[in-house]
């Protein structure tokens, strides 16, 4: 009998080795999101480990204004301050790539007052943006939850009824784990530009993922996030709030989300003035250059690879947009 149980010991020892390695694995899961495996029961989905960094860049002058007609002898690119070659450019995205745009509203309890002001924003950006027959939108809410409410389509009707039919409001914000979940599961795995548009006023109360995560997978799936700030409602009649100005935390981080993803923050209180922003994200789109590279630096160690792209002597009165770099991770996109 004693021989029998001496026997079973290494059997239960293995068996609590497997039982701790499996919570360990879902604490881990739970404490921050994860990325999606690729799909395979898209035929037409080629999927590859990213060895290419495709940079949207933007190019203004001291105005403001886009600038046309650059070449790619003018743009000089760096990772890590290392020269790298460029490989392929292309001026004409706005003809070359459909748009993928997934537009995020805030549906938290900081909304109330202000849905219809957010709603009114989201279908006119969809308005003033898309292109019926070749560009995509999806649209979701988030909140203490996340719900998706239309998948990617050019039909304006059915978003205007996924837009229009948001009535409640949920509890807190989820807004970076919205950000991770949408790239992750959603833009990854589509064939073109990658966009989103988060129409927001509050700060993150919910999420799992943090700032840094929501960034890190935007730049890894090459989304580039701009952010709609709705904090003053109609005309600015919130108490204590003023239209256009960055003020707290919550502010620069929608400045940061959208700068290191090489897109833009727009604050302001009165539907002209975001019709304004959506007409600028909407020339932006269409003006801007695509640049792709391969890292000279091949490892896929974890570590953060800094991007910076110059423009060549003679050009130094241009200001150039596009992400700030990338974690070099063995990940997959569609390409």
């Amino acid at each position: 009998m004693t021989s029998s149980v001496f026997k079973l010991i290494p059997r239960l020892l293995l068996l609590v080795a497997t039982i701790a390695i499996v919570a360990g694995v879902c604490n881990a899961q739970k404490a921050k999101p994860g990325p999606t495996p690729p799909r395979d029961d898209d035929q037409e989905s080629i999927t590859t480990f990213i060895r290419r960094v495709r940079l949207p860049i933007t190019v203004v002058d001291k105005k403001g204004q886009f600038v046309p007609g650059l070449t790619r002898n003018d743009f000089l690119v760096f990772e890590d301050k290392v020269p790298q070659q460029v490989e392929t450019f292309s001026d004409d995205l706005g003809e070359a790539l459909p748009l993928y745009l997934a537009v995020l509203m805030d549906t938290s309890p900081s909304t109330s007052g202000k849905l219809k002001f957010e709603q009114e924003s989201a279908k006119n950006f969809i308005y003033a943006v898309v292109r019926p027959r070749r560009d995509r939108v999806l649209f979701a809410t988030f909140d203490d939850e996340i719900n998706l409410r239309q998948d990617f389509t050019d039909k304006l009707d059915l978003l205007d009824k996924a837009v229009d039919g948001v009535k409640k409001l949920g509890n807190q914000t989820a807004l970076f784990d919205a950000v991770w979940q949408f790239c992750d599961e959603k833009l990854r795995s589509v064939a073109g530009r990658r966009v989103m548009v988060i129409v927001t006023d509050g700060e993150d109360t919910y999420s799992r993922a943090s700032i840094r995560d929501a960034i890190d997978i935007a730049q890894r799936t090459e989304t580039t996030i701009f952010a709609i700030s709705t904090k003053a409602g109609f005309l600015s009649t919130v108490p204590g709030v003023e239209a256009g100005q960055v003020k707290d935390r919550k502010d620069k981080d929608l400045v940061t989300l959208a700068e290191e993803t090489g897109g833009v923050a727009f604050f302001t209180g009165d539907m002209l003035s975001l019709e304004r922003s959506f007409t600028k994200i909407s020339k932006e789109l269409r003006a801007q250059y695509l640049v792709t590279y391969k890292p000279l630096n091949d490892r896929y160690d974890g570590s953060f690879r800094k991007i910076e792209v110059k423009l060549a002597p003679g050009r130094g009165d241009l200001k150039i947009r596009t992400k700030r770099g990338y974690k070099a991770i063995a990940d997959s996109v569609r390409r």
